[in-house]
């Protein structure tokens, strides 16, 4: 049958095989804060690039998870291709063989003169079935086979026994939140709560899992950890699917269902410095979710969207605005005053001022806490001519042409002739 086409994990983050740990985190951050549905509201095909760089992330940034996906190259939910409901072999056990394997045409009967495939387990035994799916009857053989070949292939993907990954503390994944503030909490600094959804430890069984009581033995393996396969005169020995290799069987709790872990929503504080710029992003640590048995938390990452204010514009460190002055005041020069971030301030307009021209107000701009320095404010002069409204003000204006008669726009036409 066709292989199943797979997703390539470093493709989504932008990357090739050989990235590091740190490159796959930075490719991370850099798709999550592009594609983020906070960020990109209403758009489908954003939030549909988001799940899937997360699912690129979780993978990648698991060590066994990445080494299943290196060296097989898929990490599907569930187990890996060849099997699982509908599937070829139609087991659990086969849902973890590798890509193109598949032992659903072949007869093992005939290998082994029709004889029967049997799972013991500590001594005890019992006839396996032939699986759903694919397996059923009529080639019981193939599906047991394929069974044992797909649990081999599972416990090496993941490093080792069962019971061991199981028990394997994993860090709390990061989140990823954006927060929208106002132009002057962006330029003053403010603190904000937000509301964040994330895992916790369960308070039930303090994140362990199991409930209160003592574990029983497995009846699958009488309590040794390991489950013998038998095909004609094959012998496999294989860590016990029950209860993960630990021969006890748990009491899984009943709040967390034995993850250890529950949903919660979390006042979160989070401290905005002054001069902070739209899409800078904030670290809160141990606030993302929970790690399990006993591994730290991950990162809460807050991403600033800073609102703009209808006068000020900032750039940078930089505030520029506009302000308007009168005839004389740009021709003769003057002092006028400008709004700042942090009040007036007293601007010289020198004599002969242009229109459109800038000024600097050293230091009047947004602090910067990581330089410890503040920038700029720039001025831009808008010259409004007077309102004409009586003769005198028409009788000077012609007194100034007369004055001053000189064509302002002689030097355009050299430029433009042919």
């Amino acid at each position: 049958m066709p292989a199943q086409q797979q997703k390539d994990h470093y493709e989504t983050l932008g990357l090739d095989r050989n990235a590091s740990t740190d490159d796959i985190r930075k490719a991370y951050r850099k798709l999550a804060r592009k594609y983020h549905p906070d960020l990109n509201p209403g758009d489908k095909s954003s939030e549909d690039k988001f799940k899937q760089v997360q699912e690129a992330y979780d993978i990648l940034s698991d060590p066994k998870k990445k080494q299943t996906f290196d060296q097989y190259g898929f990490y599907p939910d569930g187990g890996m291709p060849g099997g699982g409901p509908g599937g070829p072999g139609g087991s659990g056990g086969a849902s973890d063989m590798p890509p193109n394997m598949n032992f659903g045409g072949f007869d093992f009967g005939d290998m082994f003169g029709g004889s029967d495939f049997r799972t013991a387990g500590g001594g005890g035994g019992r006839r396996a079935s032939g699986g759903g799916g694919g397996a059923g009857a009529g080639n019981g053989g193939a599906g047991s086979f394929q069974d044992i070949f797909g649990r081999m292939f599972s416990q090496q993907g993941r490093g080792g026994s069962a019971g061991a990954q199981y028990q394997t503390p994993e860090k709390g994944t990061d989140l990823e939140y954006a927060l929208a503030i106002d132009f002057w909490q962006a330029i003053k600094g403010t603190q904000v709560r937000i509301n964040v959804q994330r895992q916790e430890l369960c308070a039930t069984c303090g994140g362990s899992g199991a409930s209160g009581g003592q574990n029983v033995v497995c009846s699958e393996c009488n309590g040794t950890g390991n489950v013998t396969q038998m095909a004609g005169a094959m012998r496999f020995s294989l860590t016990c699917p029950r209860c993960n290799g630990t021969g006890q069987l748990r009491n899984v709790c009943p709040t967390c269902q034995g993850d250890g872990r529950t949903i919660k929503s979390e006042q979160v504080e989070v401290r905005i410095p002054p001069g902070a710029q739209d899409g800078s992003r904030l670290r809160v640590a141990g606030k993302g979710n929970a790690g399990s048995h006993g591994a730290p938390a991950g990162d809460l990452y807050i991403t600033v969207r800073s609102q703009p204010h209808p006068f000020f514009k900032r750039s940078g460190d930089d505030i520029e605005i506009t302000v308007p002055v009168r005839v004389d005041e740009a021709y003769l020069g003057a002092k006028i005053e400008v709004p700042t971030i942090d009040g007036r301030a007293l601007l010289k307009i020198p004599h002969g001022t242009k229109n459109m021209q800038k000024f600097r107000l050293r230091e009047k701009g947004v602090f910067n806490s990581r330089k410890n320095s503040r920038g700029d404010q720039i001025v831009t002069v808008s010259i409004e001519p007077p309102k004409i409204q009586d003769e005198r003000t028409k009788e000077l204006l012609r007194e100034l042409a007369t004055l001053h008669p000189e064509d302002p726009r002689a030097d355009i036409w050299p430029q433009v002739a042919n």
